[in-house]
């Protein structure tokens, strides 16, 4: 019985890769695994054709094209030598750390390769782990409107790594120049000043943001970066998780499917980072959208804000289908168009005339510094906000503390 067709592309392209890029080399490594073959210097051929250069970083997408050269040959009963060959990043864009195999991940993150295999969980175990073998703990957070938010927080080890990948690899990666959410340098002031002393403005809020980013697009971001297949696939199992279908959301048909396919989990520090970088595209269009009627867009986490000084029509159909084309989906139950007569608010910014804290909660801190019953902590941060949007009215409620 000969070799299957996937195993016998997987073999040529290990030994195609195992050395000089080139077809007479390419072809000698390829008959020392397989034995004499007429039709491997034809392969070997067609492969330097469509590559250039040598796929150290993706092994498998060539091993996928030598695979289509194969129909018809005769090809041999087994493995006469496995070849050997290391995959290597390709070049990067953006100055992220080398890391050029699963190895060279395992020994960044002072891991075995048991351990880490079992931290990234590309196989989708958390779905069916119970207790002390599942990487994260869940919390259901209920909402006014809506079905509950799930909270999905990483255990010790996985966060630490998470908080690895943020601070040495994923911040080096810029966000569109529409991104304020969880960006060094903007804010939700900077996202709401934006759309100060405007005549109209559209605020609309995409549907389970995190939820809706796949492990799929994830892994796109790391590839992009540079990293091998395999290193992609592995960080994007540090990064994205399946919630166990007793920690899901019975009755919510949609949110339930996201959560049971591999996504970002909301808790995860490095999800609102790669949330950004999934959203760049959209970010993208959304301007350019917006430059074509004369509006600005901008974008906080899952806030989408448009503004113009003008009568604006509200182009919803297009908004709704580039971010359906994205893969992200507008809650309609919370669009508003705020004219510039009624109270504007963005991500709970008053923008009227300037950034500013809506007066009922202003009233409502006063009314809590009076009863004296607060977390000194809390109150605190709370004023701080208020001082950082208006700072007299900050100044008011610091003194009465």
């Amino acid at each position: 019985m000969s070799l299957s067709t996937r195993e016998t592309a997987r073999v040529l392209a290990a030994a195609f890769l195992a050395g000089e890029w080139e077809r007479d080399a390419m072809a000698e490594r390829a008959l020392v695994a397989l034995g004499k073959r007429v039709w491997l210097y034809r392969v070997a051929g067609e492969v330097l054709e469509a590559y250039h250069r040598p796929p150290r970083d993706r092994p498998r997408e060539l091993a996928a094209f030598v695979a289509t050269l194969l129909d018809g040959v005769r090809r041999p009963p087994r493995v006469l030598r496995e070849p050997i060959f290391h995959t290597e990043m390709a070049p990067s864009r953006w100055p992220v750390p080398r890391i050029d195999t699963v190895g060279d991940l395992a020994e960044r993150l002072e891991l075995d390769p048991g351990q880490l295999a079992w931290l990234a969980d590309v196989k989708g175990l958390e779905r069916r782990a119970t207790g002390k073998l599942r990487n994260y703990t869940y919390l259901r957070i209920p909402r006014k409107h809506g079905p509950p938010r799930v909270l999905e927080r990483p255990k010790l080890r996985l966060k630490e790594i998470q908080r690895w990948i943020l601070r040495e690899l994923l911040v080096w990666i810029p966000p569109h120049d529409a991104a304020h959410g969880f960006v060094k340098g903007r804010s939700a002031r900077t996202h709401a000043g934006l759309h100060t002393g405007r005549r109209v403005v559209l605020a609309l809020d995409l549907e389970d943001f995190f939820a809706s980013v796949t492990a799929a697009r994830v892994y796109g971001i790391f590839r992009t970066a540079g990293y091998p297949e395999a290193v992609a696939h592995t960080l994007t199992g540090l990064c994205t998780n399946v919630v166990p279908v007793e920690e899901s959301v019975p009755g919510e048909f949609r949110l339930s499917r996201r959560l049971a396919t591999p996504h970002l989990p909301q808790g995860a520090s490095t999800s609102p980072a790669l949330a950004n970088l999934v959203a760049f595209h959209l970010d993208a269009r959304l301007t350019g959208l917006a430059a074509a009627i004369g509006a600005r867009y901008s974008r906080y986490a899952d806030d989408l804000t448009f503004s113009a000084d003008h009568y604006l029509r509200p182009p919803h159909d297009a908004i709704a289908e580039i971010t359906r084309e994205e893969g992200f989906r507008v809650n309609a139950a919370k669009t508003r168009l705020m004219a510039r007569g009624s109270r504007q608010r963005v991500t709970g910014i008053v923008v009227n005339a300037h950034p500013n804290i809506p007066r009922a909660e202003y009233d409502r801190l006063k009314a809590i510094l009076h009863r004296g019953d607060y977390d000194r902590a809390e109150i605190l941060g709370r004023i701080a906000w208020v001082e950082h949007l208006n700072p007299a009215r900050g100044a008011k409620l610091r003194s009465r503390l």
